[in-house]
């Protein structure tokens, strides 16, 4: 990491209750060769992975619902998010991050992925990098209920959506989750279903 135009004069640990949060002080060397001292906070909770798994048969695809405390706090009336399968790396490689995380959370055992892209999820507050991947399911890799693993507190809910309606979902409101819909639109241009 290095650029001639930022130098980082101090980093504060604010907090590393949950992830880490830190205040950075930083030079930033301006075109007009002016130089500006900047305060940032900055959150680091580690990358991440985040796939679609998708029916061609059925025209389906697997999402999964549960209660986000920040988009609860901050307007969704339920805090209710119908995402994509998701999850930390854990110092996992992404891909079997997402094989991981898939199995535990909606009940697929899968072995085959595709990773599509890598994107921040908010470069402005927050590090992470969120791996994104796409897979095909049908019903014979279905080996429990899924749910999510409890010491996590996890409580999710598996959704087998029509394809169509999860696009129609985005439009009324009713999928706000970025990685989703970014995933959702992806399988519509490239034709997966």
């Amino acid at each position: 990491m290095y650029n001639p135009k930022i130098y980082i004069l101090k980093t504060d640990l604010l907090s590393d209750n949950w992830y880490i949060l830190n205040k950075v002080t930083y030079r930033y060397h301006k075109e007009d060769q002016t130089i500006e001292t900047h305060i940032r906070e900055v959150y680091d909770r580690g990358n991440g992975a985040g796939i679609l798994l998708y029916n061609t048969k059925q025209k389906t695809v697997i999402l999964i619902r549960q209660f986000r405390l920040p988009a609860y706090l901050n307007g969704s009336e339920t805090g209710m998010m119908i995402e994509v399968c998701a999850g930390l790396l854990d110092k996992d490689h992404p891909e079997q991050c997402i094989i991981r995380e898939t199995e535990e959370e909606t009940g697929y055992r899968i072995k085959t992925v595709r990773k599509v892209f890598e994107t921040y999820v908010s470069p402005g507050a927050v590090t992470e990098i969120l791996h994104l991947f796409v897979g095909e399911y049908d019903s014979s890799m279905k080996i429990t209920d899924g749910g999510g693993i409890a010491s996590e507190q996890e409580n999710i809910e598996v959704l087998e959506i029509p394809f169509d309606d999860a696009l129609n979902m985005i439009e009324k409101g009713e999928i706000k989750d970025a990685k989703t819909i970014i995933l959702l639109q992806y399988a519509k241009i490239n034709k997966l279903i």
